[in-house]
């Protein structure tokens, strides 16, 4: 009688076993480009109305998207009733610019700093210096002192002063270094 293994190499964290060493067979499939010995993991249409799909490799998927038509095949009102449908679809992520995911930037910058760049007159990209520069710039122009009794300029002045904090504060943030 052959007794069986209870033990397991798999004594808690670390894990003694690299992951993925189980020893069955990982089903993939090929790219159905003839000749492609890539994986294909990428659904295409075959056809506009066909539920069928072809599985290409993302090099051969991006080759097939370039020349693919969806509306072809089909009349003027079932195209444009297709077409209505997707960008009604698409209306909650032009709606998500509401919440600054599709706002301009790169994403570095967050909402307030973008605010305060748009204050001091600046693109999203701009580096401190000019920050600087034009903090400078626009608090001498309407500082109080030089424009006693103007509550626009005092105004300006104070939205000024305040968007140079926020970028002031985002630039220490940045730059900051534990020592």
């Amino acid at each position: 009688m052959a007794r069986t293994p209870t033990r397991t190499t798999d004594w808690g964290f670390p894990r003694w076993r690299g992951y993925g060493a189980d020893s069955a067979a990982i089903t993939v499939r090929l790219c159905d480009r003839h000749g492609c010995t890539e994986r294909g993991d990428c659904p295409a249409p075959k056809s506009p109305n066909s539920p069928e799909r072809w599985y290409f490799c993302s090099t051969h998927a991006g080759e097939y998207n370039r020349g693919w038509n969806y509306f072809e095949g089909l009349d003027a009102e079932e195209a444009a009733r297709r077409e209505a449908s997707e960008t009604g679809e698409g209306a909650a992520y032009a709606a998500s610019s509401h919440y600054a995911w599709g706002g301009p930037g790169d994403g570095t910058r967050s909402r307030d700093e973008m605010r305060a760049l748009d204050i001091l007159g600046l693109e999203s990209d701009a580096d401190f210096e000019s920050v600087r520069s034009a903090w400078r710039r626009m608090a001498k122009a309407n500082h109080p002192d030089v424009r006693p009794g103007d509550a626009d300029a005092a105004t300006k002045f104070q939205a000024v002063q305040a968007a140079y904090e926020v970028l002031r504060a985002a630039e220490d943030a940045r730059t900051w270094r534990p020592r």
